[in-house]
Formats: structure tokens, sequence, C-alpha cells
């Protein structure tokens, strides 16, 4: 009654014997005490040499004999702080062709040709020297206006004047005497001012030519330098007259806004072919005759 059937025997077959009694006062031990396996020591090769088993172990990559291909690490840190250059990627985005402007030319480097405004052209005393001109034409004129038209400087005034041309052989003298005192004062008035100068100019030609061809013609020959009837004031007038039209008046005179003043062109020299035939028509009416008479082949 005692005994268990169920626990093994020692005579039964396939069962562990029982373990001995353990000694009084010995720690009980469990297998997870130690969870890590333990290999077992392999034996060392005979032929390797005990200077290889205690050399120290590679430290650097050069040491580790890597693949060359594969990148170093001191050039991966390089690449990532940005101080090594780096391949760029291929760039496989569509390309567009797209018109290319040329650079603007640089300006202290290379030549450039300016086009200046009429406002900038640069013309020393030219202005000058045409307002001198001016006076000098137009105050001879208005002297010798005032002389015939009010008598000032010892002139023979109005009715002296038509006395004078009428013993000279002009006709319709009531005419001819106004249109003298006015191409004379007025227009040596506008030519001093430099105002309306085509005009202006065109109208003391006109006077200086018929009086040129007055004198040459009361006697044969080339009178330039005779004694009472010398043509060389009225020659050196006419020609500035003519040249004031052609040149124009300058920046110094009430026309200097026009483009007669400074760029005179077609119109001046229309002006000046006008004149002299407007002289030629009035020397035909108003007097006639052949003033060339007895000058060279004439």
């Amino acid at each position: 009654m005692t005994e268990k059937p169920n626990e093994p025997t020692a005579d039964a077959p396939g069962s562990t014997p029982p373990a001995s009694p353990r000694p009084a006062g010995e720690t009980v031990r469990s297998p997870f005490d130690s969870p890590t396996e333990q290999f077992a020591a392999t034996a060392v090769k005979a032929d390797v040499k005990k200077s290889e088993l205690t050399k120290e172990p590679p430290r650097t990559d050069e040491e580790l004999g890597l693949d060359p291909e594969v990148p170093l690490y001191a050039e991966m840190k390089e690449a990532i702080n940005g101080t090594a250059p780096t391949v760029p990627a291929a760039d496989t985005a569509p390309t567009y062709a797209f018109a290319s402007i040329p650079p603007a030319p640089g300006g202290a480097t290379e030549p450039t040709t300016r086009i200046r405004r009429r406002g900038d052209e640069r013309r020393g005393t030219l202005d000058l020297g045409l307002l001198l001109l001016r006076l000098v034409v137009g105050g001879t004129f208005v002297y010798h206006g005032l002389q015939k038209a009010a008598g000032w400087f010892n002139g023979p005034g109005y009715d002296g004047i038509r006395t004078a041309m009428e013993n000279g052989g002009w006709k319709h003298t009531d005419l001819a005497a106004p249109l003298l005192i006015a191409g004379e004062l007025g227009g040596g008035i506008l030519v001093a001012l430099g105002l309306a100068t085509p005009l202006a100019a065109g109208a003391v030609l006109a006077v200086m030519i018929d009086a040129w061809l007055w004198k040459q013609g009361m006697a044969p020959g080339f009178q330039y330098k005779a004694e009472k009837v010398s043509v060389e004031i009225e020659s050196i007038l006419a020609g500035a007259s003519a040249a004031i039209i052609l040149t124009g008046p300058g920046r110094l005179s009430l026309d200097r806004g026009r483009g007669w003043a400074t760029r005179p062109f077609l119109g001046s020299l229309a002006a000046l072919v006008a004149s002299i035939a407007a002289a030629i028509l009035a020397y035909i009416y108003l007097h006639g005759g052949n003033p060339l008479e007895g000058v060279g082949p004439f």
C-alpha cells in the first residue's frame, strides 16, 4: 500500500537513474545562469606563424584592402560636407532650344559710334562768327536805309533818293524808291536779328545785285575799281548776303529753332536762286539796258 506504482524504478527499462543527493549547504544552480553558449576552442593550424597571431588589427581603408572602385571613407565625408567636387548626374530631362541673345557690348572696352542730336552738335565759335557777320551786314543796310528813308547820317531822304533814281535812268520811281528803302531798312533789321533770315538776306541781296548792275552799266568795261562808279562795296555786300543765306544765321539768332538756322539745305538754296532771279527781273522792268556792255566779249 505504501509503494508508488507510477514512479520509475531502477529496474524498469529506459528509466534514468536517480541523481545523487546534493551535499548540504550547496547553492542550487539553474540552466539560465549562463545563457551564452560557449563554443569549443578550435585548434590552431600548425602553419600559422606566431607573429601573425600577435600583429595589430587593420585600422584604415588601405590596410583593409577594399575594392578600389568602392569610394573611401574620406571621399564620402568630403562629398557630404560639400568640399569635394562631385560628378554631375546625367541630365535625363528633355532639352529645349531657345534663341540666344548676344551679350551687350562693353562701354569702356569697345569703341562706339553715337549719333549726336541736333542740340548736341559741337559748333565751336561758328555761331559767334555768324552773329558778327549778320551784325555787320545788317547794320550796314540799316544805315543806308535810314539815310534814304529819314535823311539821317547826312542822307538824301525819300525825295532826294527819288530824284537821284530818276536821274540815274530808273523808271517808275514811285515803286522803285519804296522797294529800295524796304529792302535795305527792313531786310537789314531782320538780318541783324536773325529772323526770317533766308527771306531777309534774299531781300538785301536783290538790292545789292540791282545796285551792282546799275553802277556797272554807267560806263563800258568792268567797274570793280573805278573812281566814281566802283562796284567793290556792292560785290562784298552781295557776297556776304549770299553767304548768310547758305550758312544760316546760327544759334545766336531768333531763327535758332528753325532748320535753316544751323543746317540749311534745299530751302536756302532755293531762296538764293529766287533772290537772284527777282533782282534781274526788277532791273529789267525798272531800269533796262545791258549792264555788261564792254565787259569781255559781250
